[in-house]
């Protein structure tokens, strides 16, 4: 039985290990733990005591800033983001939040199909915001009304 909970100090461990496994440059432990100190939305996908990824939202005001959405590599293609991405979707409609906003590399196909599906649409970019292997790579700026 999966179930969607409250991220605390002891997931950081098992958040990380899924972070460096599935981003080429992940959070760093600080990140995790200033949202988990802030008013950020962190909440843990979970199956028999397994993680299977995690997601952290921030709210401000009446929109929310999707910050980070991660499935463990060995769960991936099964519709857990999916899943995940409405369930997040569901909290910021009891926050009365009106849109979701993102940033995604445009190298991560995945992840454009995923918030494409879920409803958002692109509507702007940044040049050079991700850092990348050479250079730096740009972010395609997303959001969903609600």
């Amino acid at each position: 039985m999966m179930r969607l909970r409250e991220m605390n100090l002891a997931d950081i461990d098992a958040v990380m290990r899924i972070e460096q496994h599935v981003h080429a440059h992940p959070w760093t432990r600080g990140n995790f733990t200033d949202a988990l100190k802030s008013d950020s939305v962190c909440r843990v996908y979970e199956a028999e005591g397994t993680m299977l990824g995690y997601v952290i939202l921030m709210p401000a005001v009446d929109e929310a800033q999707l910050l980070n959405i991660s499935i463990a590599a060995a769960h991936q293609r099964k519709g857990l983001g999916r899943k995940l991405m409405g369930e997040i979707m569901e909290i910021a409609r009891g926050m009365n939040m009106r849109r979701i906003l993102l940033e995604v590399r445009p190298s991560n196909v995945a992840a454009l199909g995923l918030y494409r599906d879920a409803g958002f649409s692109q509507i702007g970019l940044r040049r050079g915001y991700y850092p990348a292997d050479n250079e730096r790579e740009d972010a395609i700026v997303m959001e969903c009304v609600l």
